[in-house]
C-alpha cells in the first residue's frame, strides 16, 4: 500500500498542469487528454509502476468530464501504456507502445539500448524544390515534369547526432509550404493533417544496414566506414496514394529501432 501511495504522490507532483482544451487542437478532447498522458509516460515523468489517481481526481486535474478521461484511459490501456489492476487501479506498465501512426507523429523512432524513449532535438538542414527524379516520380506516382519538395533534417540526442532524415513529397499537394529550412514544421505528418487535411494512413518501411559513406558519416559525426541503419519509407494518405518518400540513416551503437506489433 505504501508503494501505491508513493506512486500517487509522485504523480501529483509531476502530472501535466494545464487543463486539456479542445480549442488547442483539431482532435477531440479525449485525444488531447490521451496525448498529455502519453507525453508524461513516454518522457519519463510518470515511470513504470506509477499508480494513477482515481478517475474523478484525474478528470478534475485535466479539467474534463469523467467520461472523457475514461475514454482516454481505455485507449491507452489497449495500446499497452496502462494496465487496469484489481485492488490497485490504473498503473503505468513501462511497456514500449505498439507501433502506430500516432507515435510516428510525435515521437522519436529510436530508443535507448535499455528500451527507454529518447528525447531528441531536430535541426532543419535544407529545404528545396525541384523536378522529381525518375525514382521519385515512380515512388510518388507523379507525371513527368512533376515537382517535389526535399526536406532534410538531423536529429540529436544529448547533443549527439543520431539520425539523418530526408523527406520527399509532391509540391502541388502542399501549396504555401515553407520555403526556408527554419520555417519547416517540426512535426511533418501532423502539419500535413492540420493544414492540408492529408492524413497519413499507412507507412511501409524497408530496413537494411550499410556503411555510412562520406555525407552521412559527416552529418552523424562517425567514420565513413561505420555501419548505420537505413530505413526506406513510403507514407500513404487516406486515399492510399503515396505522399512521402523518406530515407533515414541512424547510428545504433547506443540506440535501438523498436517496432512492437500486437
Amino acid at each position: 500500500m505504501q508503494d501505491q501511495k508513493d506512486g500517487r504522490e509522485n504523480l501529483a507532483a509531476s502530472a501535466p498542469g494545464a487543463p486539456a482544451r479542445a480549442s488547442d487542437t483539431a482532435f477531440p478532447l479525449y485525444q488531447v487528454v490521451k496525448q498529455q498522458i502519453t507525453d508524461a509516460i513516454l518522457l519519463g515523468h510518470w515511470p513504470a509502476g506509477t499508480v494513477l489517481p482515481n478517475e474523478i481526481a484525474l478528470a478534475n486535474r485535466f479539467g474534463v468530464a469523467v467520461g472523457t478521461l475514461r475514454r482516454a484511459l481505455a485507449d491507452l490501456t489497449q495500446e499497452g501504456l496502462l494496465s487496469r489492476r484489481r485492488k490497485t487501479g490504473t498503473v503505468v506498465t513501462g511497456r514500449t507502445p505498439q507501433h502506430s501512426l500516432r507515435f510516428l507523429f510525435r515521437y522519436f523512432r529510436l530508443h535507448g539500448a535499455d528500451g527507454a524513449l529518447q528525447e531528441s532535438r531536430s535541426i532543419n538542414l535544407s529545404l528545396e524544390r525541384g523536378l522529381a527524379t525518375p525514382e521519385e516520380r515512380e515512388g510518388l506516382a507523379l507525371a513527368e515534369g512533376g515537382e517535389v519538395i526535399r526536406f532534410r533534417r538531423l536529429r540529436s540526442v544529448a547533443d549527439k547526432p543520431v539520425m539523418l532524415d530526408l523527406f520527399v513529397f509532391p509540391a502541388h499537394r502542399v501549396p504555401g509550404f515553407a520555403s526556408r529550412p527554419e520555417e519547416a514544421p517540426p512535426l511533418l505528418y501532423q502539419h500535413l493533417l492540420d493544414r492540408y487535411g492529408i492524413r497519413i494512413a499507412a507507412v511501409r518501411e524497408k530496413i537494411s544496414a550499410e556503411l555510412a559513406g562520406e555525407t552521412v558519416g559527416a552529418a552523424l559525426e562517425i567514420a565513413a566506414t561505420a555501419p548505420v541503419l537505413m530505413i526506406e519509407e513510403i507514407a500513404y494518405d487516406q486515399a492510399n496514394a503515396p505522399m512521402i518518400l523518406a530515407l533515414h540513416h541512424a547510428t545504433t551503437a547506443n540506440h535501438r529501432y523498436i517496432n512492437e506489433i500486437r
